[in-house]
């Protein structure tokens, strides 16, 4: 690796967010969890979690509009709810569902500065009841039109989106990292960079 590569890589893992990340439950469009992946990509999320419990897991994800994020990401395969939640809790403080419901929080009211899990439902039920269960709640993304919905990636984007405008705010992106955190030395190993 020469060194141009080499401090871009360094700088780009000095951004990484370990204390934030993304689940997508039962996603059917690979192209979906491919943007998803290139969104959490560019506001520094290192891990994911994709869960597929009702549906069969994609073979690859969409290559062209991942950009080739996932080989950059931490992806956490998982086929049984209960162990994909006892995974997060083990890293993250909370857990929230997107689900709109009376006493959901609104996205822009949500401190999403602290360790945090983010879960994504498919395109066609959103996210099951049983995971629903499982979270510390439920929060929403405002919206004025009729459909009430957005498509996975773009809900996504949104979310992560509002997460990096806090958490530049509140200095996550200039304070540097400690290589004692957590994720921060495997992803240096799975990089090339030790």
């Amino acid at each position: 690796m020469n060194e141009v590569r080499r401090e871009k890589l360094e700088r780009v893992l000095m951004k990484r967010q370990f204390d934030l990340t993304v689940v997508m439950e039962n996603v059917n469009d690979p192209h979906n969890i491919a943007a998803v992946m290139r969104t959490c990509d560019a506001v520094g999320i290192q891990e994911i979690y994709v869960l597929n419990s009702i549906i069969r897991p994609p073979k690859k994800f969409g290559a062209k509009s991942s950009s080739s994020a996932s080989k950059w990401l931490s992806v956490h395969h998982f086929s049984e709810l209960e162990l994909c939640v006892k995974s997060i809790r083990e890293k993250y403080k909370k857990i929230y569902t997107t689900f709109l419901t009376e006493g959901s929080l609104n996205l822009y009211e949500m401190n999403l500065t602290e360790p945090i899990a983010l879960v994504f439902g498919n395109e066609h039920d959103g996210v099951s009841d049983a995971f629903r269960q499982l979270a510390d709640g439920n929060f929403m993304i405002p919206q004025v039109g009729i459909i009430q919905s957005l498509n996975i990636s773009v809900a996504c984007a949104v979310t992560i989106y509002e997460a990096y405008r806090q958490k530049t705010l509140a200095g996550h992106y200039e304070a540097g990292r400690s290589n004692s955190q957590s994720g921060y030395s495997d992803t240096a190993n799975a990089w090339g960079l030790t």
